[in-house]
């Protein structure tokens, strides 16, 4: 049986999330900022991460990867750029 992760809490440019799981992705990240995420797939975001767990404290989060999650941490998303 799975263990059920607790709730976490991580700041997303500064506005606090709740967070249910082990990990999250590159796309969970950007759609917590920007909720239109999906529609708008010819924009791309720069994630950036702070406060995370003690191998990785911080680094840069690119399309298609993961991050374990961890109270507190916090997240920074910036826009790249448009086609």
């Amino acid at each position: 049986m799975k263990e059920k992760h607790k709730l976490v809490t991580i700041v997303v440019e500064g506005t606090p999330h709740e967070w249910p799981e082990e990990k999250i992705t590159y796309v969970e990240v950007v759609t917590l900022e920007v909720p239109e995420f999906a529609q708008h797939p010819e924009i791309t975001y720069s994630v950036r991460y702070k406060l995370g767990h003690g191998n990785k404290p911080e680094g840069v989060l690119t399309p298609g990867a993961s991050v374990k999650v961890k109270e507190g941490m916090v997240f920074h998303v910036s826009e790249t750029g448009q086609s």
